[in-house]
């Protein structure tokens, strides 16, 4: 029987999608399965003889009991029973060879079903880096299946694999294992890995002992705050010459612009529309670059999945499984990916409920929001020593946005997404140095998002902002703001929002925050910038100072604590109209979010006046 087609199964972060890049090259095409939301990926791949077959590379799976779509396309489409897929003829089972024995378990359901399979053992370097050798003919004799020695991403081994491919139809059925429990496959993949000379150095065992710190119920979770505490005080150390001198730039070039362009609007449009309001947002690159730089660097040398561990305790605590731990990190970006990353999720309840949260992880674009807040209202000293005042504040609000996710997860599990939480199984990858070449990747593309959107998103809004602050033009003495469309709207909105202790200013910086967060930030700026009209003393002045001369404390607290609840931009809503297929939930969204918002942010300032603290 001629073959014509083949499939990479195998557990996630085996190096799959590495090797089907590798085999197929860019003979690839990319969709959606019919009906659900799950990616195909399929590309041609030539074998030796010159026959060219269909080669797909199915999602991660641990077994074929599927707990999750993603899980439940693989299974279907291994047994033939997907609409218009028919099954595959050769089943490729990838393993990390560096984490032999867990994938064992899943190779050895896939290879009692009788059908023809081969083995990549797959990422042999890095076994071997980390201190473990293998034996693929040791492996070989205990599976009874072809084991093909591989590293995908230097393209080693990958003649032989797709040789022992071509060959693999006329082993099939010569070794046809029969189906085991659970428990007894782990105990006979414990046995193979034996077999195959699995052996270990010190390195290996120095990992061991990581884990053995870092997973540790007590230990573990002080180190994981410990690490957190490092970052958020090194946001603002680390981060606090760049901001100075990117704000000393944009006020240097905003005194030259006013210089050389005689006065009219043009001229303002560009130094208070673009460059205050644009420039505002600008400023808080540097912390954007050092906060990313600790999350990719953990997540580089393999710390975030052991903090997906720790956090997954937590996680049970309020009805949701650790499935909804990697969603939820994700968000700490941008709620929009986090959102989407759900669909790994396969109780409907649990994934509603992560969806309903995301928004509360303090994403990137709040961190201009805050830095602006605390570096304005919070003295720049230490406490306990080097502990500096202002990195603890910011930490305490990402804090406090996790604690608050937390319960409001559990009272949704309660009452409107009620039901039990599911199964979690999650692979621990290896600890190694992060690269500084994909830090560096990693971190540009974090900053040329940002700055992408500082130069769309916030522009736009900025420009508009600025004509509504400008338009119609006061009359002679009167304030410019209070003239304007956006300061009559301002004044409306003042109306409801005053019980909290915001102002004008504020009301009117909430509206274009909804197309993107850091819009406050912009939105304040381009106001201030307006309201000082020719007085080159108010235009001198950096938006810091003049927040601290225009908001008491307790209103800059409450300011606080409003975006650690309000909803995120309205991106991020069609998202989850989109992924929950109407508007019933993102309204709901809405709805709790905004209350929570005025809420706490209430409640704040009125603490804050009752304690005198402005």
């Amino acid at each position: 029987m001629s073959l014509r087609s083949a499939a990479l199964v195998g557990n996630p972060n085996a190096g799959k999608s590495a090797l089907f890049n590798a085999l197929t090259g860019a003979r690839q095409k990319i969709a959606n399965y019919p009906g659900v939301t799950v990616e195909r990926k399929a590309g041609r791949l030539v074998l030796p003889g010159g026959e060219a077959i269909e080669l797909t590379d199915l999602p991660g799976s641990y077994g074929l009991h599927a707990t999750s779509p993603d899980e439940e396309v693989t299974r279907k489409v291994i047994m033939g029973e997907f609409p218009g897929e028919p099954a595959p003829q050769v089943l490729v089972i990838v393993l990390d060879a560096s984490n032999l024995e867990q994938h064992l378990v899943f190779a050895q359901e896939v290879i009692a079903l009788g059908r023809p399979c081969v083995i990549a053992l797959n990422m042999v370097d890095l076994a071997e880096r980390d201190g473990l050798t293998i034996d693929p003919a040791a492996l070989q004799e205990a599976l009874g299946v072809p084991v093909i020695a591989t590293v995908a991403v230097r393209r080693r081994g990958l003649t032989e694999l797709a040789a022992a491919i071509a060959a693999a139809e006329e082993r099939a059925a010569e070794h046809h294992r029969p189906h085991t429990t659970l428990t007894e496959r782990r105990v006979t993949a414990h046995a193979i890995a034996e077999a195959a000379i699995v052996s270990e150095t010190a390195r290996h065992r120095l990992h061991a002992k990581l884990d053995r710190l870092f997973l540790h119920p007590w230990a573990g979770p002080l180190i994981l705050f410990a690490l957190l505490f490092v970052v958020f005080q090194a946001v603002f150390t680390w981060a606090t010459p760049f901001a100075d001198a990117l704000e000393g730039g944009i006020g240097w070039l905003t005194a030259q612009v006013r210089a050389l362009m005689p006065e009219s609007l043009l001229r303002d449009l560009i130094t208070d529309g673009v460059l205050s309001g644009v420039g505002a947002v600008v400023v808080f690159l540097p912390q954007i670059v050092i906060l990313f730089f600790f999350i990719l660097a953990m997540e580089a040398s393999g710390y975030m999945a052991r903090a997906a561990f720790l956090m997954d305790r937590m996680m049970a605590g309020v009805g949701l499984s650790g499935r909804s731990f990697i969603p939820l990190l994700s968000s700490f970006a941008c709620a929009i990916p986090g959102i989407m990353a759900t669909r790994s999720i396969t109780d409907p309840k649990d994934r509603l409920t992560t969806i309903l949260i995301a928004p509360l992880m303090t994403c990137s674009a709040r961190l201009p929001v805050y830095a602006v807040i605390i570096a304005a209202f919070i003295p720049n000293r230490s406490v306990l020593g080097p502990v500096g005042l202002q990195g603890l504040v910011l930490l305490g609000l990402y804090v406090f946005g996790i604690i608050a996710a937390m319960v409001v997860a559990l009272v949704l599990r309660r009452s409107v997404t009620k039901g039990a939480a599911s199964g979690f199984i999650m692979e621990l990858p290896k600890y190694q140095m992060p690269h500084p070449k994909d830090l560096l990747i990693g971190l540009w593309q974090r900053a040329w998002i940002f700055l992408r959107r500082a130069g769309t998103i916030i522009f736009m809004v900025t420009v508009v902002l600025w004509l509504l602050l400008n338009f119609p033009r006061a009359a002679p003495g009167e304030d410019q703001v209070d003239a304007s469309i956006a300061g009559h709207l301002a004044n409306g909105l003042a109306v409801v929002v005053e019980p909290i202790g915001f102002n004008r200013d504020i009301a009117l910086s909430l509206i274009p925050a909804m197309a993107a967060r850091e819009v406050a930030v912009s939105s304040l700026a381009t106001s201030y910038a307006v309201s000082a009209g020719d007085d080159e003393a108010a235009q001198a002045q950096q938006l810091g100072d003049r927040l601290k001369a225009s908001w008491s404390l307790p209103t800059a607290l409450a300011f606080l604590a409003w975006f650690v609840f309000a909803p995120q931009c309205m991106s991020t809503i069609a998202v989850t109209r989109r992924e929950t297929n109407g508007w019933r939930w993102p309204i709901f969204m809405l709805i709790y979010l905004f209350a929570l918002a005025y809420v706490f942010a209430g409640l704040t300032y009125w603490t804050a006046v009752w304690l005198g603290l402005g």
